[in-house]
């Protein structure tokens, strides 16, 4: 499970890493809120940890503007401001829990339990974009009603970029995510791009639409051409 925190104090950081950490969470930390926006609207992540008092963009805004994008990712507000104009401002914006601070930990990774929990009941099974539609359950693919065949590798893409369209797919996160490794080198670069290019053969090249854009020197996004 990847937890993201967003959070500007640099000793409440440090001890929400550690602590999560010790109970095998993967943890990245952002110090600021326009990082904290850029990661968790690029990356993948099971929560977001987000302060509200954050230096560069409040913790509002990133919350309003990664639901504006339609990040589906929970977000766990942990903040001073306890009072219920907040937290209600909050909520209303679209997290999924509020505490405030000071907080033992103990209650904190219950909630966060709870949240993770909540995620897991309606698994997602089918996938799509547009005409483009997979079924996770029979592992089919299929384009405007035509099915494609596809190989393991080209599926596991594909489904990271359905499960992130209109977002950037850096290859850091397709090597992590379809190659399990976690750290990229050149080799791999080279594959992932032609396993990128034969599935683009598949589900672009027969249709007047191209759905799959390459973003030069970032990665790749399904949907939209990112400016």
């Amino acid at each position: 499970m990847r937890i993201l925190v967003i959070e500007d104090e640099k000793k409440v950081a440090r001890a929400l890493r550690e602590g999560l950490e010790a109970e095998h969470y993967e943890v990245r930390t952002a110090a600021d809120g326009e990082e904290g926006f850029s990661l968790a609207s690029r990356d993948s992540f099971d929560l977001v940890l987000l302060d509200l008092m954050l230096p560069r963009r409040d913790g509002i805004e990133v919350l309003t503007a990664l639901r504006k994008r339609r990040v589906p990712t929970p977000v766990f507000i942990l903040t001073a401001k306890d009072a219920v104009e907040d937290r209600v401002l909050g909520l209303d914006r679209g997290a999924d829990d509020y505490l405030v601070k000071p907080f033992t930990f103990p209650e904190l990774l219950a909630r966060i339990r709870a949240l993770l929990r909540r995620g897991r009941m309606d698994p997602v099974l089918k996938l799509q974009h547009e005409d483009l539609q997979m079924d996770l359950a029979t592992r089919k693919v299929a384009r405007r009603e035509q099915s494609l065949e596809l190989t393991g590798k080209e599926f596991e893409i594909l489904e990271c970029l359905l499960r992130h369209r209109g977002r950037i797919v850096s290859r850091e996160m397709l090597a992590r995510d379809v190659w399990h490794v976690s750290a990229r080198a050149t080799p791999l670069d080279n594959v992932i791009d032609v396993t990128m290019a034969r599935l683009r053969r598949k589900i672009d090249d027969p249709f007047e639409k191209k759905l799959l854009h390459t973003v030069r020197g970032v990665g790749f996004v399904l949907g939209a051409r990112h400016k």
